[in-house]
């Protein structure tokens, strides 16, 4: 994994966080006001684990957050937080969760081959498995953030957002490399 040694790196370091991406998500929190407290949150592609770190403290000890990944997270988290190492793709969240969560976070990212059309709609795919999984386990006017590639199926994905959300919001935090293609989108009010 490429590691990044900027300002938001020693940032996150001197703020107690595994990782420079929370901050991706504290703005797009602020700005938004995704996290709130009680409420119940499910953190897909979770390692290493800042947006869990960034998630507990939002909601609080009433609040409850769950992470899935494929990597296993090492990290020491607050009792309010649970972490699952399983493939998304062949989770049984039917199963597993009888509730529905009031947010529903991906930072997830393929692993990139350098072929942009490639990477690109293999970033989609977890988009749109993430977007399945809000039709699901998402409660009514709930929220959906997820990290997408720009280029090719980039429109495609948005357009199926607005169909399952009031309110559809492309951003680009100030944290995002500025090389980097990521780009979140926010499905705010689900239908």
């Amino acid at each position: 994994m490429k590691q990044i040694q900027d300002h938001y790196f020693y940032k996150a370091k001197k703020d107690g966080y595994v990782a420079r991406s929370v901050y991706k998500l504290q703005e797009i929190d602020q700005k938004y006001h995704l996290l709130a407290k009680r409420n119940r949150v499910l953190d897909l592609g979770c390692s290493p684990g800042s947006w869990l770190q960034y998630a507990a403290k939002q909601v609080g000890k009433k609040g409850e957050v769950v992470g899935i990944d494929l990597s296993v997270v090492s990290l020491k988290l607050p009792e309010n937080v649970s972490v699952v190492q399983a493939d998304i793709f062949d989770y049984p969240f039917q199963e597993e969760f009888d509730y529905p969560f009031d947010v529903i976070l991906s930072d997830m990212a393929p692993k990139t081959t350098g072929v942009k059309s490639v990477d690109a709609q293999r970033a989609c795919n977890l988009c749109e498995r993430a977007l399945h999984i809000a039709s699901h386990h998402l409660k009514p006017a709930g929220v959906l953030l997820v990290k997408a590639f720009q280029g090719g199926p980039f429109e495609q994905l948005r357009r199926n957002f607005q169909q399952q959300y009031s309110r559809v919001k492309v951003y680009k935090p100030k944290s995002s490399r500025q090389e980097s293609v990521e780009i979140f989108l926010l499905g705010l009010q689900k239908k």
